[in-house]
């Protein structure tokens, strides 16, 4: 698909296709990661690790993780039920961040390790996808953009 700039000549299709680019990108990563645990088995330690962690059901809960992030990529890069998704994927994820990764601090890697940067990056994105007009106004503004 070629894009010219007479197609994006409007800001609504500039919006429209950074929002397929960042759905894109994040549906890749987040499937990749589902299907990487799926194919390697590794719902199984992290089923055992929540159970461990005193969740009823550990195994069961990693399997919907897991399943959730492999069929919930399509809907997301697609633009299909963005609010459900992306509220399921923020559930998810701040819970991650806050039982694994908060306590490590800030950064990932460098700095530091395992931090909550990366969450929190995943987290916000989301967040823009799946409610991208929650700043709309209906008032009018005094400043052209």
């Amino acid at each position: 698909m070629e894009i010219r700039d007479q197609d994006m000549n409007t800001v609504k299709s500039k919006e429209e296709f950074s929002f397929l680019l960042l759905r894109s990108i994040l549906g890749i990563i987040i499937a990749s990661h589902g299907w990487h645990r799926l194919l390697t088995g590794g719902y199984e330690p992290f089923g055992e690790w929540l159970s461990g962690e005193g969740f009823p059901f550990g195994f069961s809960i990693a399997l919907a993780i897991t399943l959730f992030e492999v069929c919930g990529s399509p809907f997301l890069v697609m633009g299909k039920k963005l609010p459900y998704i992306c509220a399921t994927y923020i559930v998810i994820y701040l819970t991650g961040l806050v039982m694994v990764h908060l306590q490590h601090g800030w950064f990932v890697v460098g700095s530091g390790s395992n931090g909550i940067e990366y969450s929190v990056l995943l987290i916000v994105s989301l967040f823009c996808i799946g409610y991208p007009r929650i700043n709309t106004s209906t008032k009018p503004t005094l400043i052209k953009v």
